[in-house]
């Protein structure tokens, strides 16, 4: 399978909405309930960002999903660290897709000046959590009962790679 990535542009949010969309509607993937906008997407996704890069993932030059680098918290002091996020089109998962877009997003990081990339996760999303652990990152956090969804009181966690 042909993986690219396509720098994001304001005219693929609808798209990423859609993506975006089916993990709200149907998963403790993101805390997000109910619709979401375009101007809330555009919120917590940079585009056209010099160190804080976006892109379309395209499989076999079809889009699969999306992923992202952004700033771990708006003050100058963390401006070493960014948390990284991947969404995939739901038949997508399982393929290897998410691992080479982390991939993908450490090399961007490496040429900035992050130092520090951190995956926020959902206690019980496991799929995301062996993702991440296989690609080197540590556990260093872990948030109980900090969410709820679905009627579910949910955790936390947060893992973390040095980039070098």
């Amino acid at each position: 399978m042909k993986i690219e990535f396509e720098e994001l542009n304001e005219k693929d949010l609808p798209l990423v909405r859609k993506i975006y969309e089916y993990y709200v509607e149907n998963s403790t993937a993101t805390f997000h309930i109910g619709d979401i906008t375009i101007e809330e997407i555009r919120t917590f996704i940079p585009i056209n960002h010099p160190v804080y890069k976006s892109y379309l993932i395209k499989a076999n030059e079809t889009v699969c999903g999306y992923c992202y680098l952004a700033p771990y918290k708006n003050r100058q002091a963390y401006n070493r660290t960014a948390e990284v996020t991947v969404y995939l089109k739901h038949e997508y998962t399982g393929r290897g897709i998410g691992r080479t877009a982390l991939q993908k997003l450490e090399k961007d990081a490496r040429f900035t000046q992050v130092k520090v990339l951190i995956g926020i996760i959902t206690g019980d999303n496991i799929h995301s959590i062996n993702l991440f652990t296989q690609e080197g990152y540590t556990k260093c956090a872990h948030f109980k009962e900090v969410g709820e969804k679905f009627g579910k009181v949910l955790d936390v966690v947060a893992y973390q790679k040095f980039i070098t």
